[in-house]
């Protein structure tokens, strides 16, 4: 059960942020949003895959996520690579990328529940562009492994609260084909 449901932006401060990124106004109803707490996945692939999806359609984030899980298209890790392996750049440039499949499935989940939102809000699901994501740590669940000889070592295991935000924007600010953005951050 989570504990407490809190977006890191508010209505105003998602359409201020929509003007910031776009240079369109929208309204709040206009905006649709979709959280996922406590998720029991890696929070560092997490923040990588929130990252990248960041900017996408809702149909072009679902369809990459999908060739994730078939181990078709990988997703670029920007921040947390090292003593990982490089390879030789046959991906569009970056040389270190994974596969998140458990990572990619939960998003694919979430981006589900953002499409009904937006479509319980009337909005055009073929407009809507993902304008924030965001991979939270959440609490630790304690464990213990019992060792030999009476001992026991703790065992905690990382939750990770995921929120998506999305916005109905015109037709012409609408990105066509995604393309990579390879700015290190």
């Amino acid at each position: 059960m989570p504990r407490h449901q809190n977006y890191s932006l508010s209505d105003e401060a998602a359409v201020q942020l929509v003007f910031r990124k776009y240079g369109v106004k929208v309204s709040a109803e206009q905006i649709a949003k979709a959280y996922a707490p406590e998720q029991k996945m890696s929070w560092k692939k997490s923040v990588e895959v929130a990252r990248f999806i960041e900017g996408m359609t809702l149909r072009q984030a679902k369809s990459w996520l999908e060739d994730v899980v078939k181990m078709k298209r990988p997703i670029p890790i920007r921040t947390f690579k090292k003593k990982q392996a490089h390879h030789a750049t046959p991906w569009s440039g970056w040389p270190v990328a994974k596969w998140p499949v458990k990572v990619a499935r939960r998003f694919l989940d979430l981006l589900e529940n953002l499409e009904n939102n937006a479509r319980f809000r009337g909005l055009d699901v073929e407009r809507v562009v993902i304008v924030h994501a965001a991979a939270h740590k959440g609490y630790r669940i304690h464990n213990i492994m019992p060792r030999a000889f009476g001992r026991a070592t703790r065992f905690d295991e990382q939750t990770v609260n995921v929120e998506v935000i999305a916005a109905e924007l015109p037709q012409q600010v609408v990105p066509k084909r995604y393309r990579l953005n390879l700015v290190k951050r």
